[in-house]
Formats: structure tokens, sequence, C-alpha cells
């Protein structure tokens, strides 16, 4: 009786230790056959605890779908069952089938999606990988049978790779939803094309969409204001045996990204918030109309900075003028000469006689789609599209090569940065004086070489006026990047100096007070590295001098002053519109996203501030006064100092009163700047009642009181830019927030600019001080103590 009692109490054991291993089995991320399935309401978590598989219903849905799903259950990154869901059924199961097969069956044991590969021959085990790939693999072997990741729906995860085969037709693409809730295959798809110079290209069924341009070994460059960096380091990998091309990106160093193609056909980079714990969309593929592929038409060239965006490339006229005149641009343009080479073949007499063709550059552009490449130089790649009549342009590019294109040009689009010069094929007639013909060329370039020598070897000195009567000060220029004669100082304009090259163009000098503290070898390195900023919305170095104990730069003469000058002053306030502002506040985000991330140097500016953005001649802004900028190295993202500089009222939290600054203090500054320019009211001068409140506080005050209207502009305030105005408010708000942390990248703040459609999360208090209370934090001498010794940008706790 006691040894089967004995017994009993054995054999109970041994199936409670079986069941303990089979909850230990389920909190694993590998199966197999004999041990686990997955049910509807059971789920399978990797390692990392990132990705998790298992059953889910769509928003606005019925149907029971299995796929995986990132973080939270409402970011699906995969489906198994997308053509075919689960419906009125909770009955579900994925299990290994007796083939061997990862199958789904529902409550009638019907096979409703398998892995599908023939022949298995072992047992096979499933596993959920820490990167989010489902992989079927052979139990004994441990290698892989079948992987979710050659199989993707509308999502791309790191290391997963997108294929296509150049002796074949096969592909690993994208496809998207059909809708935001339904996970059947919708009408777009994403894949590598283009395999010589691969691209990436976006298709609305069997029709392109978006083009990214081609890859040039580190960025896509027909993708504006891409970084080497930017988009989380892609990489292309060539298989010279299979020919196949793959795409993939790593974003270890990033955090977690995840690129997802919508059911509009948009690609969406999108990052994990650790703060937050969600979901943020950080860059978006489709920014205006001009992001459309073909929308101009064969010859067309799209803008988005312009209204309307489509133009005809210089040379070429409307096809049909009646549908361009209704902004109907998908017919293009033509030729308005026709090219000599063409007349030649057919023995026909061109407009121009027999003058020879030629061409017209294009800088800064998006370049045609069906380029071929060859390994021709760029003299050489030009004299053979020359020589061939069917060559309508050509490019040269150095980390690609030569590329060129026959027949139509189509999807081209103007940037402001980056892309590559275009050279197309045009008439004589068409021709500029500079390019008729290469006697022209030549001496062109002869000139310019022997002005260059000139001014290397010669010294030209310039005398400058101070505000002491018949005091001057005498200095050797060294130009930079002209060969312009200086020949004299014509005013005086605080703070500055305005000159006139020999060639007529006006110049700006800043003269360095002798007592600014900077020595010979900072300022030297602050002009080399100055040198080499070449962006649109930042002021261009030209040259420098020193002579003795003066210091003096030379810049591109700015007619409209600074940006203070307009949006602080009443009777000048009228000039800057909603549309001009809203210009000035994306050119100023533009220049500092290219000082953060794009330039070969990262750079913090420490000091933007409105009296430090000039206005060219239309308006367009330029961030300007680089003396308290600060380099960073690759590594570096933040730094410290114990010599505060900068402008209180723009300065952000951490770096008043820590000394710590990073890009996110740039951003807490252009935080400050877009509410002024909205706002039309200095920061640091505003007060509110007997609080004396910043403006920061009383925006927050408007704000959260739902009264923001007060806050605008008058001169700009429009109902049918009200939407418009509040968002720019909005991201102005999320840019001062105390935390460094919760503020966004400038590439976010981009992005956010650029899209109507992007979520932006809700604003918290700004980082704003009681002006009062922060005066009397510090004593005379501590003022004094944090306030600059630079000339020409002092520290000011009134703000300029």
């Amino acid at each position: 009786m006691c040894l089967s009692k004995c017994k009993h109490l054995i054999s109970t054991l041994l199936v409670l230790c079986c069941y303990s291993l089979h909850v230990l089995v389920v909190a694993k991320d590998n199966t197999t056959s004999s041990q686990f399935m997955i049910k509807d309401h059971e789920t399978l978590t990797s390692n990392s605890g990132n990705f998790t598989l298992g059953f889910f219903t769509p928003q606005n849905s019925t149907n029971r779908y299995v796929g995986i799903w990132c973080k939270t259950q409402d970011f699906v990154v995969w489906v198994a069952n997308r053509n075919q869901p689960l419906i009125n059924d909770s009955s579900g199961v994925v299990t290994i089938f007796n083939d061997g097969n990862l199958v789904l069956l529902n409550g009638q044991n019907n096979v409703l999606w398998s892995s599908n590969v023939p022949n298995i021959t072992t047992n096979s085990s499933f596993q959920l990988s820490d990167d989010g790939n489902l992989i079927l693999f052979e139990t004994l072997t441990g290698n892989s049978i079948w992987e979710s990741f050659n199989h993707p729906t509308n999502v791309i995860l790191p290391n997963m790779k997108l294929t296509s085969y150049k002796r074949s037709s096969e592909k690993v693409k994208l496809t998207s939803w059909k809708t935001p809730y339904e996970p059947s295959v919708g009408n777009f798809s994403l894949s590598v094309e283009r395999l010589t110079i691969p691209e990436v290209i976006i298709w609305n069924e069997t029709r392109p969409y978006w083009r990214s341009g081609p890859w040039n070994n580190q960025i896509f460059i027909g993708i504006e204001d891409m970084g080497s960096l930017y988009l989380n380091g892609f990489h292309f990998e060539k298989d010279g045996t299979t020919g196949a091309v793959d795409l993939y990106f790593r974003a270890d160093d990033y955090g977690l990204v995840i690129y997802r193609l919508n059911s509009q056909g948009q690609i969406h980079e999108n990052s994990w918030s650790v703060e937050k714990e969600e979901w943020q969309v950080t860059w978006s593929n489709r920014r205006s109309d001009c992001d459309v592929y073909g929308f101009c038409g064969p010859f067309g060239n799209c803008s988005s900075k312009v209204s309307p965006h489509c133009s005809c490339l210089q040379g070429f006229e409307p096809r049909n003028k009646q549908e361009w005149n209704q902004q109907n641009w998908t017919s293009g343009c033509v030729r308005r000469t026709g090219l000599q080479c063409e007349s030649a073949n057919n023995d026909t007499k061109s407009a121009h006689g027999n003058e020879p063709d030629g061409f017209l550059e294009f800088p800064t552009v998006k370049v045609p789609d069906f380029a071929e490449l060859s390994s021709d130089e760029q003299d050489e790649c030009r004299r053979k599209c020359l020589m061939n009549c069917s060559c309508t342009a050509y490019s040269y590019y150095s980390d690609i090569g030569c590329m060129s294109w026959n027949g139509n040009l189509i999807d081209i689009q103007q940037f402001e940065t980056g892309g590559a010069d275009l050279f197309i094929r045009v008439a004589y007639s068409e021709l500029g004086v500079s390019d008729k013909g290469h006697k022209g060329t030549v001496i062109i370039t002869v000139s310019v070489l022997i002005g260059t020598t000139i001014i290397s070897i010669g010294a030209y000195f310039i005398c400058i006026k101070a505000s002491s009567p018949g005091k001057y000060h005498c200095c050797r220029f060294k130009f930079l990047q002209t060969n312009s004669h200086f020949i004299g100082i014509v005013e005086y304009i605080i703070p500055v100096y305005k000159g006139i090259l020999q060639d007529g163009k006006e110049i700006a000098v800043k003269r360095l007070s002798r007592s600014s503290g900077q020595g010979l070898e900072e300022f030297i390195n602050e002009v080399v590295v100055l040198s080499k900023l070449q962006h649109r919305n930042l002021v261009r170095l030209l040259g420098c001098c020193i002579e003795g104990d003066e210091k003096m730069l030379m810049y591109e003469f700015m007619p409209n002053r600074s940006l203070d000058a307009y949006v602080f002053d009443p009777s000048r306030n009228k000039l800057l519109d909603w549309e001009k502002r809203f210009n000035i506040i994306e050119g100023i985000a533009r220049g500092l996203l290219y000082l953060h991330r794009d330039s070969r140097l990262k750079i913090i500016h420490r000091d933007l501030k409105a009296s430090n953005i000039l206005l060219d001649e239309e308006l367009n802004p330029k961030i300007s006064d680089f003396g308290m900028a600060r380099i960073f190295g690759g590594s570096e993202n933040h730094a410290n100092t114990q010599r505060i500089v900068g402008t209180y009222g723009y300065m952000a939290p951490e770096y008043a009163m820590q000394g710590v600054f990073s890009d996110k203090s740039d951003v807490f500054s252009f935080g400050v700047l877009l509410i002024e320019i909205v706002s039309g009211r200095r920061n640091s001068s505003f007060y509110e009642s007997e609080n004396a409140l910043t403006l920061l506080g009383f925006a927050w005050n408007q704000w959260r009181e739902d009264n923001i209207s007060t806050l605008i502009e008058p001169e700009i305030y429009d109902q049918s830019h009200h939407r418009n105005i509040l968002r720019c408010i909005h991201i102005g708000l999320l840019c001062v927030q105390e935390s460094a942390i919760d503020r966004p990248t400038m590439a976010v703040v981009i992005s956010m600019l650029n899209s109507e459609t992007m979520d932006l999360p809700p604003a918290r208090e700004p980082a704003f001080l009681l002006r009062q209370n922060m005066l009397n934090t510090f004593s005379s001498e501590e003022i004094d103590e944090l306030c600059s010794n630079n000339a020409v940008s002092m520290t000011d706790l009134h703000g300029r």
C-alpha cells in the first residue's frame, strides 16, 4: 500500500516537473513541434523583449491576424496571414505541421498560412530572434530553413536585407497595407532597382511613385539633406556570383529604428523614445509634391520653394501651354530650338546654323531617372556625351562616376543643397556667353588661374576708418574663395564695415577687438573651419587678414542686415508676412541641421539669436557669427565648459546653469527664436504684469489656456494660416523643454515643419525663468564673469 502511494506521489511530481519545464519553454524565444504551440491570446517574445509574436486585431476590425509587433501591439512589423484573416475565429493556432513547416491553423484545423518550404526532412523548430526575425530551422543542425526577413510585409528592420537580382526579376521587397487598418497587400511596394547604380523606388502598382536617386557608396544623392550617417547608415552589398544586390541598415548606435511603408506610399523612419516610451516619426520621404516621381513631366524641373512648383528647364518650353497654365504638368516640356547634331543627321539647317551644341549646368539637382554609368573621367564624360547625338545630359559625381542620359529627362528636382550638378545638352543659341565654345572656356580658366595666383602671392591693403576721426586700421587680406581685388571701404555699418570688390561685388568686413582674447592659432583654426562650410543658409566667409594685433574677417554682404531689424521693428515688421517668416524659420532650421549633422565637422553654434541671422536681398536667412561656435569630434555629442558664453534668454538651462552644451542647446535657442519670429516680441525684454515673465512663460500660459492667438504678431495673422502658425508655436515649445532629452533634433524639427500629417507630441512646461529671479541669482561680479570677452558677439543678460 505504501509502495503504491509512493509510486503515485512520484508520478505526480514528474507531471509537475514536466509542467514546470513546459512553462519554462513558453518563456523562451524558440519552440519545437513536440514542445509548444502558440494559441490565440498567447505570445512568444524575443529575449530582448523588443519583439513579440502573437495574434492581433487591427483597429476598426474584427479579423484576427498572426504577426510580430515591436514594443507596442499597435506597431506591427510583420504579418503572416495578411490576405487570409481569421474571421470571427479566436481558436487559431501557430504550430509546426506534420510536414515540418510553420503553419497557422483555424478552429477547423484548416491551414490558412504556411512557410511552404518543400522537402523538409528533419525535425524543425522556430525562434523569434532579437532583431525581429522569425526563423524556422533544423533542430539538429541549426541551419535556417525559412526566415520572415526574406518575406517582409511593409517594414524593413535593422539587418533585414532588401534583395534584387540582376539575372532575374526576383526581389525581396516591401508591400504596403491596403489601408492603415487592413494588412492585406496594398497598392504600393518598395524595392531596389537600377542595379548598376542602385536606387530605391516606391511603386504605385506598376508605376514609379518615388525615387531615392543614385547611391554614391554612402548616401542616396536624390534625398536632400541626407548626410553620410543620415537614415542610420544604409549599406549596399553586391554578390558578383549571384548578381544579387542587398540593401540593409544597422541601427546599433542609434537606438531602435524601423522604416515602414504606409498605405499612402510614404516611407517613414520611426524611432523608439526610451524616455517617452512611444514611437516617433523622425523622417519621411514625402515632403512636397516635388517628391512624387515625374511630377513636372519630361524636361521639367520641380522646386518646392517656389509657386508653382514646376518650370521648364532653360532652353525648353511647355509641350502644351494651355495645360501648363492650368497647372497640369504631366506632358512636360520640349526644346525651343533643335540641336545642331539632329539637323546635321537629317540634312536640314537648324535655327542657329552650324554652331555646335553645348551644355547648360544645373547645380544641386536630383538627377533624372535611367542613368547609364561609365568609368570615364569628367572631361571624357563630357566629350563622349557631346559626340553622341542621342546623349541629352551628363553628370559626373566623383563617388559614382560618369552618368549619362539618352532621350527624355524625367524626375528632376531642384535642391537647396546636395544632389549633383547636371549638364543638359542644348542648342548653341541657348548657351550663355561663358559656355559658347571651347575657346571661351580656356580663356576663362586661364584668367581664373592667373587671378588666383596673383591673389595668393600679392598682398592687398585695406584701411578701415575707426570710430575716432582720422584713425585707420590697415590689414592685408587673404581671399579664401574669390579671385577679386579688394579696393576699399565705402561705409561703416554697426558692427561691420561695408566694402566693394573690383568686380562690383559687395562685402562685409568685421574687425575683432584687440582685447577679444582670441589667439592667433585659434583665429586661424576658426577661419580654416568656417571656410569649409558651404550651405545656402550660412553666411559665407570670403577672406581674412592678420596684421599685428589686427584680426579681420570678410563675409558676403547681406543688404537686409539682420532679422531683428525686421521682426522687432514696428515700422518694418509688415515687410515679413507669414510666408516669408516661415521661409526664414525653415532656412534657419536647415542651416542648423547642416552644422549639427551634415557638415564634415559637427558644430554647435552656441549663440543663435535674431541679430545673428542675416537676410540676403530676397530675405533668405543666413546664420552668422561663429565666434563662439564649438567643434565636436566624431564621437562627441556633448561637452562641459566653465566659461559660459552666449546670450541669456536664448541659453538652454543646462548650459546657463551647469555649462553643459550639445546640439540640443542650439535646438533650445532655435525654439526661442521661432516663437520670437511668430510673436514679433523679444524673449528677454518681454514683461507681463508684475511677474516679469519671459516670452516663453507668456507663450506657455496662452497655450495652456487655449488663447494662443494673443501671442501671434497681428501683422501676420490670417485665418488661412492659423493651423500652420499654431503648428510652428507647438514646435517652438517642444524645442524649449526643460530637459534636453525631451527636445527634438533639428532633423525631426524639419520633418515637423514640412509634414502637416506628422503627429506632434504634447508640449510640456518650457524652461523659462522669472527674469527678476534670474538676475537676483547672480552678483554683479558673477554676471561680469559670465559675459563673453569676444567683441564680435557678447553675452548680454537682456538679449539683443
